[in-house]
């Protein structure tokens, strides 16, 4: 298993075009489905944000930005650095921004988006969306 990251030591800010195929490696490790091509606009746009310690990219979430919030299209955290609370740092700094935010995920973790404030519902047999207001 990976070091525990402390908090103190995380840095969540915008990715950065260099970072590019780190975030597809984390997203990719998800596997997450993602489209380069705007992966490297929303990167552009700001609308990245990425989970940094000790300079390697270690989460990364997404978001599509819907006036006057935005929609997560994807959050993953590298297998090893799961349970140090990365994620909830990501969608924190993302709500800062983005609100209301909004996701689409796998039922599986609606638990995760519950603990993170989001009025979850059920929309498809194994799908959830939520809601960050």
């Amino acid at each position: 298993m990976g070091s525990v990251t402390s908090a103190a030591s995380l840095t969540v800010r915008p990715a950065t075009p260099e970072e590019r195929v780190d975030v597809l490696s984390v997203l990719d490790a998800a596997m997450l489905e993602t489209d380069a091509g705007a992966l490297a606009d929303r990167i552009a746009a700001d609308s990245v944000l990425v989970a940094v310690a000790e300079e390697r990219v270690l989460g990364a979430v997404e978001v599509r930005e819907e006036p006057p919030g935005g929609h997560i299209e994807a959050v993953a955290v590298r297998r090893n650095r799961r349970g140090q609370g990365i994620g909830t740092r990501l969608l924190q700094r993302a709500y800062e921004r983005w609100q209301p935010l909004s996701a689409t995920f796998d039922l599986a973790v609606a638990p995760f988006y519950e603990k993170q404030g989001f009025d979850v519902r059920q929309v498809l047999p194994e799908r959830g969306h939520g809601v960050k207001r």
